[in-house]
């Protein structure tokens, strides 16, 4: 059977190495497309034309979530693999308790990195469990670790991966009875776009972090068990 992924966020950064992985792998592959311009992952469709399926996606919006699945739908049976990679750090979330928090902005965060996630896989389910593998990997953080947190800011992102975690666990154990399985990721320091800009200042570079990933998600089958696996690109778990 042919393998079928799902990547939110594939515009570029991460999501973008990790369509790219799967494509040279051999999967075919529904890359969540945010941005207007064609940007790089023109040139992987014409690389893959037959295998990279470019699907507009705002995972803020429930009816373009619903549209994406109703356009995924459409032409398969089946997905093997969701990525829930697309995520958003803003610069107004630094704030700590001492000064006025912009409500807005932690709303917009919480709505994106957390139930931006549970729509999609709410809006896939259908897909994933026609599959035999159905796993879904979400892209969290080490910040939404309660146990190893350290800083006095950050409000809005910190919850919103916290979530994206409970979220994670309550989802595995549910598809755990079903044959599936959830893993959870901490992808590193990235050089990434989730501010809006490029990190220069990361020290991991996109691609590495999505090689390493997908070399753990390889072998997935060894990490199941009652919680999801919170990894590290090391393979390390992180506590919750």
């Amino acid at each position: 059977m042919i393998r079928i992924a799902c990547v939110t966020g594939a515009d570029r950064g991460l999501g973008f190495y990790l369509v790219r992985w799967l494509l040279e792998n051999k999967y075919t592959v529904f890359a969540g497309k945010y941005m207007a311009e064609p940007g790089e992952l023109a040139a992987l469709k014409e690389q893959y034309p037959e295998r990279l399926k470019l699907i507009p996606l705002d995972i803020g919006s429930s009816e373009s979530v619903k549209s994406a699945a109703r356009s995924i739908a459409g032409s398969t049976g089946h997905l093997d693999l969701i990525i829930n990679n697309a995520g958003i750090i803003q610069s107004a979330d630094d704030a700590t308790i001492l000064v006025d928090m912009d409500d807005a902005s932690l709303a917009h965060l919480y709505n994106v990195n957390a139930l931006g996630a549970l729509r999609v896989s709410n809006a896939l389910m259908g897909l994933l469990l026609q599959s035999k593998q159905k796993l879904i990997v979400n892209i969290s953080s080490e910040a939404g670790s309660i146990s190893r947190n350290r800083r006095i800011n950050m409000y809005g992102y910190c919850m919103s991966k916290a979530a994206l975690n409970m979220q994670s666990s309550l989802l595995h154990n549910h598809l755990r009875v079903m044959g599936g399985q959830v893993m959870v990721f901490h992808p590193g320091w990235l050089q990434s776009y989730m501010s809006g800009e490029k990190d220069e200042g990361a020290p991991i570079p996109p691609e590495e972090s999505a090689r390493k990933i997908m070399n753990i998600v390889q072998e997935h089958k060894k990490y199941i068990g009652e919680e999801p696996a919170y990894l590290d690109l090391d393979g390390n778990v992180w506590p919750w």
